[in-house]
């Protein structure tokens, strides 16, 4: 019988928590599910680790994250797919609780959910512009990222229509394909602790990255060139556009990094001309 649910689980040098994220996947009470592990080039025992289970396991070269993601999508053979990155663990209700949702809104082609977060291993309370939501999330999506891929089950033609990951980008490539996803759609939300999110360990992407707004700003960009969103939501855009290609061009000047400063300044004298 085909499984109804892909389980996409990107790792690279991971071992010492992979395990964890695996067995929170067999662990589950809903069970008609496939585990995809892509192993982004790993060098540790991260394949002895998979071969304890019952699990696809593909090894890719290292190309990023984004790219392992893609990789296990198209390999997918189910109708949903979820994500679990392989530092997080979810509980034991996750899928049962989303597929229910999923069965009951068959209109909603994401759902999330809420989570916990954990740094170096101690509980820490989300801030308040954290706080996730359903429905229309485009507005509260603009600043950063409100939707965690370890929380999120997609329809799988949702990709066909919107496209994949974008390997281009180092970082943000999930606020990236959510923003996509919300200039356009209604988004489902359980409102529960479903995940632990776990995050202060050295490899984190977000901990080597100067300036993440610049890849934001390369989304904003690109939305507002599609020309396909509402005036509300063009104006917001562009107000937050502004805002983040100001800072940046000021951090810029003042850290003498100008990589990127021509391509920043060129955006935000194009939206002055909206």
């Amino acid at each position: 019988m085909s499984k109804l649910i892909s389980v996409v689980i990107p790792t690279f040098n991971r071992e010492n928590v992979l395990e964890r994220a695996i067995k929170s996947v067999f662990n589950q009470s809903y069970q008609n599910f496939e585990i995809i592990v892509i192993d982004d080039g790993s060098t540790d025992n991260t394949k002895e680790i998979c071969s304890k289970f019952d699990l696809k396991y593909i090894f890719q070269e290292n190309r990023g994250v984004s790219a392992s993601r893609n990789l296990g999508i198209k390999y997918s053979e189910a109708e949903f797919v979820t994500l679990l990155d392989s530092d997080d663990e979810w509980h034991p209700t996750k899928l049962e609780k989303q597929i229910n949702f999923m069965n009951t809104n068959p209109d909603l082609n994401l759902i999330h959910t809420n989570e916990i977060w954990f740094r170096n291993n101690v509980r820490v309370n989300a801030r308040k512009k954290h706080k996730k939501g359903g429905g229309d999330q485009f507005l509260r999506s603009l600043e950063f990222c409100v939707i965690s891929p370890s929380t999120v089950m997609v329809r799988k033609d949702v990709f066909k229509t919107y496209g994949f990951f974008r390997e281009d980008y180092p970082i943000c490539e999930d606020y990236d394909l959510w923003l996509k996803i919300t200039s356009q759609e209604q988004v489902g939300f359980i409102e529960e602790d479903l995940i632990n999110k776990y995050g202060g360990h050295s490899d984190q992407l977000s901990t080597k990255f100067f300036a993440m707004d610049y890849w934001r700003i390369k989304t904003l960009k690109f939305i507002l060139d599609q020309n396909n969103i509402d005036d509300q939501k063009r104006s917001e855009l562009i107000r937050i556009l502004r805002a983040k290609c100001t800072i940046l061009l000021k951090g810029y000047t003042k850290h003498n990094n100008l990589e990127h400063f021509d391509e920043v300044n060129s955006t935000l004298r194009a939206i002055d001309d909206v």
